[in-house]
């Protein structure tokens, strides 16, 4: 099918944790991938407290497409979000699926993204959302994207396997592309990306992590 077509390979940990050979990192917390982002990335930013008709949630590294799936279950409407992400090694929609099936109450939601996935659409509605997939190296794609996000998930893999994502510049253009008062959460407490997100303009804090992780790092920009 052709959203199969440039399909990323993925490993299995244990048979259920996808794995990226690539990056030799998984797509989720071992833990819980599911609590993870309702953790990280709703709760980083505030949501759905702050959601809202036309609000426009952003991501860097769509993966598994987990945490669109999270969103999707925490809006109620009335109204739609969006949602946009940057994603440069799409994954196969049979490993999107399989990757799915350990979250049961995913199952409606992710059935429709699978099907939108596997016939190739990177635009599509998702329940309340009007979702598009950037495909390609976000340092090229995002400097040239005309939105701007209330709130950004910065879920690429680990910095120190996969820098390109968390480089000085590409959290520049993050927040020249979030709107006054927009915020960020990730999982990575690593130093060098706080001090970047700094320098560009964020109010940035740590907080508790998720499982095993001592500590997260979310953020607001600076008036």
């Amino acid at each position: 099918m052709q959203g199969d077509l440039q399909r990323e390979p993925v490993i299995w940990r244990d048979g259920v944790t996808p794995v990226s050979p690539r990056f030799d990192d998984p797509y989720f917390s071992l833990a819980g991938g599911l609590a993870e982002t309702r953790h990280v990335f709703l709760s980083g930013n505030g949501l759905p407290g702050r959601l809202r008709d036309g609000f426009h949630v952003a991501e860097l590294g769509f993966g598994t497409g987990l945490n669109l799936l999270a969103l999707a279950l925490a809006w109620n409407g009335p109204g739609r979000l969006r949602f946009t992400s940057f994603e440069a090694f799409p994954i196969a929609a049979t490993d999107m699926a399989r990757a799915h099936e350990v979250f049961p109450e995913t199952v409606s939601v992710s059935a429709e993204l699978t099907q939108h996935w596997a016939e190739g659409r990177r635009r599509f509605l998702l329940g309340g959302l009007d979702v598009e997939i950037v495909i390609g190296d976000a340092r090229l794609t995002l400097p040239a994207w005309s939105g701007q996000a209330g709130a950004w998930f910065l879920d690429g893999f680990s910095p120190a396997r996969n820098p390109e994502l968390w480089s000085d510049d590409l959290m520049t253009e993050v927040a020249r592309h979030t709107a006054p008062g927009g915020t960020f959460a990730t999982y990575t407490a690593a130093g060098r990306v706080r001090r970047a997100l700094q320098a560009a303009g964020f109010q940035v804090e740590r907080v508790e992590g998720f499982g095993r992780k001592r500590h997260m790092t979310r953020g607001t920009l600076a008036a």
